[in-house]
């Protein structure tokens, strides 16, 4: 779908999820520029200009090149206000039945819904796949807020695990892999039939 320019992923209550552009790139860097954002992922390390505007926009772009139901997605709300962003893709070398769900959004959006907003949506999309069998997410451990997400979204815990990478506080504790199967995501959001 086309509106004003953009091409519209989907669309949720309150937001818009739509395909970045390479005019993206200062919002990139603004949401990585925020240490709190950065917090469990880099130690709140902001990310480089230079990489955000070689490396991780690209890679998002090259998304769209190779599928249109997987990739990146800017979340702005409905006014038009940019939030952060979403993703729903399989890691590389993964079982493209088994997507990944990460999100990202700007601290000024946290606590008001926005994450269990899109990430519900995007389980919804992932499972109008019929080749889809699970949608899975991670974070540290002790990354209580994205956890809540994840159960709001359906999700469960599956697993605790280490697979190291650079120590940054609370890294001790390892991470989490949350997951919602086809059948447990059937059963709890699917409307019950011959009502």
């Amino acid at each position: 779908m086309e509106e004003t320019g953009m091409t519209v992923f989907l669309e949720t209550e309150r937001m818009v999820l739509r395909r970045f552009t390479e005019n993206d790139d200062g919002l990139l860097f603004g949401l990585d520029a925020d240490p709190e954002v950065m917090r469990y992922l880099t130690g709140g390390r902001p990310t480089p200009r230079e990489e955000v505007r070689e490396r991780i926009l690209p890679a998002m772009l090259g998304w769209y090149e190779r599928c249109t139901d997987r990739g990146f997605w800017a979340a702005q709300t409905r006014e038009g206000g940019f939030l952060g962003w979403f993703h729903l893709r399989e890691p590389t070398g993964a079982d493209p039945g088994e997507p990944e769900l990460g999100y990202r959004l700007r601290r000024s959006a946290w606590g008001r819904g926005y994450a269990t907003e899109g990430s519900r949506a995007l389980v919804s999309a992932a499972f109008s796949d019929p080749s889809v069998r699970r949608v899975f997410a991670r974070t540290m451990a002790v990354n209580a807020g994205s956890r809540r997400v994840m159960e709001k979204a359906g999700m469960r815990l599956v697993r605790t695990f280490n697979e190291g990478g650079h120590p940054i506080p609370g890294s001790e504790h390892g991470d989490v892999e949350y997951a919602i199967t086809r059948a447990e995501w059937e059963k709890a959001y699917q409307p019950a039939l011959g009502r």
